[in-house]
């Protein structure tokens, strides 16, 4: 009997695997992704091929940090037209099937099937992904969105030697407690390093441990409503729904890093003012107002900080949301040398 399925379909490596596609003598070497691929520069790594995460090279790493850790990598600057492109014949080759497919970002999608054998699904999408633009990409099939989401991680491989790239892995209710009860509750997606601590200093530290906590106790430790929220996670409980609504931007958001620290608060303010004029243009296309500016100034050597400005009225105005910015601005305490800032733009619920 077919059955509803949720499929999250993932390319791997992405940004670094469209990099190797474009030069294969790169394949099997640790290959970062970030800036202007200068990393005498600064710049933050956008992605690491799984050769370099061997190394221990994450996203948002220091350029120079990912060097000293791993010389011998290849630095490549961001192309970020071409990736728009890639991911454009992604989608496109998913939406070739009779399913519903909602975006996640140009990388990953949610895929909805009535089917009763998602495995040969998950092949046929990756089959049709790869014809499509030359890529492997991992399946997470699962009974839900959450389960789904996380059956991918156990699809990918983790590090050179693992499994090849462009698995499939089923998780559900019947093997929920099997994969998951042991691990920490950091592996449950919408649970991240800093609330993990939390829950660690509260005694609790596994999946299932979260799973067995006292909803109220929760509930008074992180809110009546992120509290119980993390229990319902650790049993694996998600919504199943999947849409094929256009995918819309939460925001947008501009930022810089400069090559020398800025120290003259004019300039950076002048700098804040630059980068919320390029926010606003980026708001005013998208065609729906903005309601809060929210600037983020990351201090040498690497301290990061932000503050936030809500807008009188949802606006696209470069002169409010420059204003908004400013007011934020003046938040900080601008005493020491500052390395990026950057600004954003939040849209209100629809």
């Amino acid at each position: 009997m077919c059955a509803d399925w949720v499929l999250h379909v993932d390319l791997d490596q992405f940004i670094a695997a469209v990099e190797v596609a474009r030069r294969p003598e790169l394949r099997g070497r640790p290959v970062v992704v970030g800036g202007r691929g200068d990393p005498t520069e600064r710049g933050v790594v956008s992605t690491a091929s799984y050769e370099a995460r061997g190394y221990g090279i994450r996203s948002g790493m220091p350029l120079r940090v990912a060097a000293r850790r791993c010389p011998e990598a290849v630095f490549l600057p961001v192309d970020a037209p071409v990736y728009r492109e890639v991911s454009e014949r992604f989608l496109d080759a998913l939406r070739r099937f009779p399913v519903v497919v909602e975006v996640l970002g140009w990388d990953e999608a949610f895929v909805g099937a009535h089917t009763d054998e998602p495995e040969a699904l998950a092949d046929e999408l990756r089959a049709a992904v790869r014809a499509a633009t030359g890529l492997s990409c991992s399946v997470g099939i699962g009974d839900n969105r959450l389960r789904a989401k996380l059956a991918t991680g156990f699809a990918k491989p983790t590090a050179p030697g693992g499994p090849p790239p462009g698995q499939r892995f089923r998780l559900t209710r019947e093997n929920w407690w099997d994969v998951m009860a042991d691990r920490p509750t950091d592996a449950l997606w919408g649970i991240g390093a800093r609330t993990a601590r939390k829950l660690a200093a509260a005694g609790i530290g596994t999946v299932e441990g979260l799973a067995a906590a006292d909803p109220a106790e929760l509930a008074a430790r992180f809110g009546p409503a992120m509290g119980p929220w993390y229990r319902l996670l650790a049993h694996g409980i998600g919504d199943t729904g999947v849409t094929a609504a256009p995918h819309v931007a939460r925001s947008h958001s501009r930022e810089t890093t400069f090559q020398h620290d800025l120290a003259d608060p004019a300039e950076i303010a002048r700098q804040v003012a630059e980068l919320a004029g390029r926010v606003a243009r980026d708001v005013a296309d998208e065609g729906r107002p903005a309601t809060r500016v929210t600037v983020k100034v990351r201090f040498a050597p690497f301290l990061t900080h932000t503050h936030s400005s809500p807008l009188p009225t949802p606006t696209s105005t470069a002169g409010a949301i420059t204003h908004a910015a400013l007011a934020a601005l003046d938040r900080f305490t601008l005493d020491r040398p500052v390395r990026l800032l950057g600004v954003r733009a939040e849209f209100g619920e629809e």
